[in-house]
C-alpha cells in the first residue's frame, strides 16, 4: 500500500498515473467465453436473432427459477420494461419516485405524460422514506415506484402496507437488484412487478437488455402482447396496442452465460467489498455503505459517502484526484432527477422538499469493482484515498490552483473581445 510519505506522488502533484489504463465502474462481469462463443454461433448457424427464439425463451425461463417468481418477460432493455409495467399497471396522473435514482425511472413516467412526484429518502438505506410517499399522495396519485437503490432492498412491508391502504398499484424498479433478496425472498416477487436491467454495466449483463418479473397472470400475460406488438396466437393476430421490447437471441445468449457464472461473480464482488471495508474502516469522514449479509446480495456497488468536515475534502475534490490517477470513480446519482430537465422546469421548487436527498448527492460516490478489479487495484485505489485525506490541504490547494488556471485573466479577456 502507497504510504503517507509518498504523498508527493499522487497525480494531481504532478506525479504519473497509478493506473496506465482508466479503470472504469461498472466493467461488464462475462462469464465463460468459450460457452457463450458456442451459443452465438449456434444463433448465427440457426439464423433465429429474434421473435421469442430458443435462448430468449431458456433466459426467461431460467432467470424465474433463479428468483422463485412465475413469470419473466425478457425485454429490449430496462427502460423500455419499466415503461411497458408502467403502462400495463394504467398508471396515471401521478407516481410517487426517488428523485435519487438513474433518470430512466422519472423519464419512463414522462415519457408516458404521467408526471412523476419525487420524493425524498431514508438516509441510511438510500431508499424511498414510506412516511415521506404518505404526505406526498393526492386524489392525482396512481401507483409508487420503488428502487432497490445498490441492490439494497426498499421498505417493501411499509410501501406494499400503504399502497393498499390508500389503493395505489405498487412496482419497483430492481435493475441493480439481481440476485438480491428482502426477508430471504429473493427480489422479483414483491409489488404489481419489477424490472430488472441486464445493461452492460450491471451485475448480470445481456450486453444490453432488461425484464420484467411478476406474480401476477393477468399482467404478465399483458406485458408479453405490448412487448410484441400486441400480437396474439397466430398470425397476423393484432389483439392488443404493444411496442417493440423484445430482446434479441444475442442477449439471450449472453444473458444465460452470466447467470450459469452467478456465483462466481457474487464471490469476487464480495471479495472486493470486504477489502474495501477492510482497508477504508479507519479512514477519516469515509463511510463505505455496507450490506446485511443475513440476506443474499451481488455486492455489485462499492459505495461511499464523503464527509467534508472530516475528511478535509469533499467528494467532489476526491473524484477529481482518483480521476486523475484513472480511477473513473462516479457521482451516483447526481444531482438528482429534480434537478434534471425536463424536472427541474417543471418544479423549481422540489429541492424543498428533499433535503437527505439534496445531502446525499452531493456526498456519494462509487468505486470499481467487478470481475475486471484486482486485490492490488483495490489496495492502490484505497491507498490513493487514505493519502489525498491524509494531505487533504495540499490536495485542495492544488485543486483550487489547477481551477484558478482555467480562469482567463483580464488581458485575455480583452483580446478574446478585440478577437470577436
Amino acid at each position: 500500500m502507497l504510504k503517507t510519505t509518498q504523498s508527493t506522488k499522487l497525480a494531481i502533484f504532478g506525479a504519473a498515473p497509478a493506473f496506465t489504463q482508466k479503470l472504469h465502474v461498472g466493467r461488464p462481469n462475462i462469464g465463460d467465453r468459450d460457452q457463450l462463443m458456442e451459443r452465438i454461433n449456434d444463433v448465427l448457424d440457426r439464423k433465429w436473432f429474434s421473435n421469442n427464439g430458443k435462448y430468449v425463451q431458456e433466459f426467461e425461463k431460467r432467470l424465474a427459477e433463479f428468483t422463485g417468481a412465475k413469470h419473466c418477460i425478457a425485454m429490449c432493455n430496462g427502460t423500455i420494461a419499466l415503461e411497458i409495467v408502467i403502462r400495463a399497471l394504467g398508471l396515471t396522473g401521478e407516481v410517487i419516485v426517488p428523485s435519487f435514482t438513474f433518470v430512466a425511472t422519472a423519464h419512463a413516467l414522462q415519457w408516458q405524460e404521467i408526471t412523476p412526484v419525487f420524493c425524498d429518502i431514508d438516509p441510511e438505506t438510500h431508499t424511498l422514506d414510506p412516511a415521506q410517499v404518505e404526505r406526498l399522495i393526492t386524489p392525482r396519485t396512481s401507483g409508487i415506484m420503488g428502487v432497490h437503490v445498490w441492490g439494497r432492498p426498499c421498505q417493501i412491508d411499509e410501501l406494499t402496507e400503504l399502497a393498499q391502504r390508500r389503493n395505489l398499484k405498487l412496482a419497483f424498479d430492481a435493475s441493480h437488484a439481481v440476485g438480491c433478496s428482502y426477508k430471504g425472498r429473493m427480489l422479483g416477487n414483491f409489488g404489481e412487478a419489477e424490472v430488472f436491467s441486464f445493461h452492460a454495466t450491471k451485475f448480470l449483463n445481456a450486453f444490453e437488455g432488461g425484464a420484467v418479473v411478476t406474480n401476477n397472470d393477468e399482467l404478465a400475460a399483458k406485458i408479453r402482447l405490448m412487448k410484441n406488438f400486441g400480437f396474439g396466437p397466430g398470425y397476423d393476430n393484432v389483439i392488443y396496442v404493444g411496442t417493440n421490447g423484445k430482446m434479441n437471441e444475442m442477449s439471450a445468449a449472453m444473458g444465460i452465460t452470466g447467470l450459469e457464472s452467478v456465483d462466481d461473480f457474487i464471490a469476487t464482488n464480495y471479495r472486493n467489498y470486504k477489502q474495501y471495508q477492510a482497508e477504508l474502516r479507519d479512514v477519516p469522514g469515509v463511510r463505505l455503505v455496507t450490506y446485511n449479509e443475513a440476506e443474499k446480495n451481488n455486492y455489485q456497488y462499492i459505495i461511499l459517502e464523503i464527509d467534508e468536515w472530516e475528511a478535509g475534502i469533499n467528494r467532489n475534490e476526491l473524484v477529481k484526484v482518483l480521476h486523475a490517477e484513472n480511477v473513473l470513480a462516479r457521482r451516483y446519482f447526481y444531482p438528482g432527477c429534480h434537478k434534471m430537465e425536463p424536472y427541474r422546469s417543471y418544479f423549481p421548487n422540489a429541492h424543498l422538499l428533499l433535503p437527505e436527498t439534496e445531502k446525499l448527492t452531493e456526498k456519494v460516490m462509487s468505486l470499481p469493482t467487478g470481475t475486471g478489479v484486482t486485490p492490488e487495484d483495490i489496495s492502490k485505489i484505497c491507498g490513493i484515498i487514505r493519502l489525498a485525506i491524509q494531505d487533504s490541504d495540499r490536495v485542495r490547494r492544488a485543486l483550487q490552483d489547477e481551477l484558478l488556471a482555467t480562469v482567463p485573466t483580464d488581458k485575455q479577456l480583452a483580446a478574446e473581445i478585440t478577437v470577436r
